[in-house]
C-alpha cells in the first residue's frame, strides 16, 4: 500500500498533486499590472463583493483608527480602539498580485499612537515599522499581495497585547488569481477575548484590567466585537438550498478558538486561511492571530449556532451566533422541529478552589529591592518607557531624569497602583495616552519604583510596601 500514500494524502488535502510530490508548485507569474481602484471596505459581518476581473491593479487602501466607546454586553460598554469603527476592522479583500498603496490615518480625538501589522504582508514588521501613527497623523506604504490566502491584520504598538485586546485586528482576503469558487452567501467572522475590570455583565464602563489578560482569564470571548452581534436581529441570514462561505478569524490575543457551527457539517475548510482545503469537518482550530475560510450547503432550514467550543465560553462568555436558514425543512435530511428560541446563556459565574500557592519572599534590603524592580520592570515598564528609560516621543513619557516622578513620591505610587489617562506634562513636554492598571502588588510596586528612581538620574529614593499601602488604602 505504501506506493499509493501520497496520492491519498494528496486527496485528503483537497489537492490535486502528483504521486511522490508532497507540496504543489509555486506559480506567482501573472499578466501585468493594469490600471487602478479603491477597495471596497465592509464592517462585519459583511463581506465586500468577489473579484471578478482576471489581471493585477492598482489598489487603494485607507483605514482610519478611532477609539470609541460601544457596547459589549447589554449594560455593559467598554472603550474599543478600532481600525475603521467596528471590532474586528474592516473587511479588506484584493487580488494575488495585486499593487496596494495603504493609507493608516490616527483620528486626532485619539489617546495612543498606532499602527498595522497586516500579515498578508512580505516586509519587516508587516507593515507595522512603516505605520507609526501618532494621533492626528496619517502614514503610508504599499507591497505586493504576493501569497494568497486569508489574513488577520492588528495593530503593533506597544503594549502589543493590550492594543490587540482592546479590538484591534481584522482580516484581509487576497484572493488567488482564478478566484475563489462562487457562493451564495459569504459573512465575516471573528473571534476575541476581552478582559475587563468588571465581571461579565457587571454594568457601566468597563475598563482594561492588564492582569486578567496577563494571566490570560478573559470575562469576556466574543465573536464580532460584542455578547450578541450575531443573534436576534443580527442574526446571520441565509435560505435552504444556498453555499455559504464563513471567512473566520481569531484576533485573540490569546486564546485558541475551536469553531463550530451546531447542526452543520463543512464540506471545506481551508485549513489556517491558507490554499488546500479538507473536507467533511466538524470542528476547527483558529489560532490567536489566524484565520480559516469554512464552506458548507444548508440542506435544511433552522437557527444554525456558531461557538467556540471550548463550550463554556460560548455559554458563559458571549462567544455565540446564530445563522437563520429559512425555507422549507427537509424532514429526511432532520425529522426535527425547529426551535423558536436558542438556549440562553447559564451566567458568567466563576468558581474556584484553594490553592496552596505562595507569594514570592519580601526585599530584605534596598539593593534586593531594585534587583527584584528591574525584573518588575522589564516585564511591565520596558516596552513603553524603553529599556533606558527614555521613552517614546509624542507617545510614552520618559522616565529618565523625570521631573514628573521626582517632585511626588506619593503620586508616581498612584500612577503605577491605578494607572493614568490624561494629559501629563514631564520634562517640558506634553503628553496625552494611556496607562494602564497593571495590577501588581504593594511589594511589586516599592520594588519598580526602588529600581526606577535609582537609574537614569532620578533621586535614588526608596519606596517601601507600607508606603504603597498608604496610598492604596487612601483610594479607598
Amino acid at each position: 500500500m505504501k506506493p499509493f500514500l501520497p496520492v491519498l494524502i494528496a486527496l485528503a488535502s483537497g489537492s490535486l498533486v502528483a504521486a511522490g510530490q508532497t507540496t504543489a508548485p509555486s506559480e506567482t507569474e501573472d499578466v501585468p499590472l493594469k490600471g487602478e481602484e479603491v477597495a471596497i471596505l465592509t464592517d462585519p459581518p459583511n463581506v465586500p463583493p468577489p473579484i471578478t476581473r482576471k489581471h493585477p491593479t492598482r489598489v487603494t487602501v485607507e483605514l482610519e483608527v478611532t477609539e470609541v466607546v460601544k457596547r459589549m454586553a447589554d449594560g455593559v460598554d467598554y472603550t474599543f480602539w478600532t481600525f475603521g469603527g467596528s471590532v474586528p476592522g474592516k473587511f479588506i479583500r484584493v487580488r494575488q498580485n495585486d499593487e496596494v498603496d495603504f493609507t493608516l490615518k490616527n483620528h486626532p480625538s485619539s489617546k495612543m499612537p498606532h499602527n498595522i501589522d497586516l500579515h498578508a504582508v512580505t516586509g519587516p514588521g508587516g507593515g507595522a515599522k512603516a505605520t507609526f501613527t501618532a494621533p492626528g497623523h496619517k502614514t503610508n506604504f504599499s507591497f505586493k499581495a504576493v501569497n494568497p490566502g486569508l489574513y488577520i491584520y492588528h495593530c503593533a504598538t506597544a503594549p502589543v497585547g493590550m492594543h490587540i485586546a482592546n479590538g484591534m485586528y481584522g482580516l484581509i482576503l487576497v484572493e488567488p488569481k482564478e478566484g475563489l469558487p462562487p457562493v451564495d452567501k459569504e459573512f465575516y467572522v471573528v473571534q476575541g477575548d476581552f478582559y475587563t475590570t468588571g465581571k461579565y455583565g457587571e454594568p457601566g464602563l468597563q475598563g482594561f484590567d492588564m492582569e486578567k489578560a496577563l494571566e490570560e482569564n478573559p470575562d469576556y470571548v466574543v465573536f464580532n466585537g460584542a455578547v450578541g452581534s450575531m443573534t436576534g436581529e443580527n442574526a446571520l441570514q441565509a435560505s435552504i438550498g444556498e453555499t455559504v462561505r464563513l471567512f473566520v478569524g481569531n484576533g485573540g490575543p490569546n486564546l485558541v478558538s475551536s469553531f463550530h457551527v451546531i447542526g452543520e457539517i463543512f464540506d471545506r475548510v481551508y485549513t489556517e486561511g491558507g490554499s488546500r482545503y479538507q473536507e467533511n469537518v466538524q470542528t476547527t482550530l483558529v489560532p490567536a492571530g489566524g484565520a480559516t475560510i469554512c464552506e458548507f450547503k444548508l440542506e435544511t432550514s433552522g437557527d444554525f449556532i456558531l461557538v467556540d467550543h471550548s463550550i463554556f465560553r460560548a455559554f458563559n462568555k458571549g462567544a455565540l451566533g446564530i445563522l437563520d436558514a429559512t425555507g422549507e425543512p427537509d424532514l429526511v435530511v432532520f425529522s426535527g422541529q425547529k426551535k423558536d428560541e436558542v438556549y440562553l446563556p447559564e451566567g458568567g459565574v466563576v468558581q474556584a478552589i484553594p490553592s496552596d500557592s505562595r507569594p514570592a519572599a519580601a526585599a530584605a534590603t534596598k539593593e534586593e529591592r531594585i534587583a527584584a524592580g528591574k525584573i518588575v520592570y522589564g516585564a511591565n515598564c520596558a516596552a513603553c518607557h524603553m529599556p533606558n528609560g527614555t521613552g517614546v516621543p509624542a507617545a510614552f513619557p520618559p522616565l529618565a531624569k523625570s521631573d514628573y516622578l521626582n517632585e511626588d513620591v506619593d503620586r508616581a505610587i498612584d500612577v503605577v497602583l491605578h494607572g493614568l489617562q490624561g494629559e501629563v506634562t514631564v520634562n517640558g513636554d506634553k503628553f496625552n495616552s494611556i496607562m494602564p492598571k497593571l495590577g501588581l502588588s504593594d511589594e511589586a510596586v516599592s520594588n519598580v519604583l526602588t529600581y526606577v528612581y535609582s537609574e537614569w538620574g532620578n533621586s535614588g529614593e526608596e519606596v517601601t510596601p507600607a508606603q504603597v499601602a498608604k496610598v492604596r488604602a487612601a483610594r479607598k
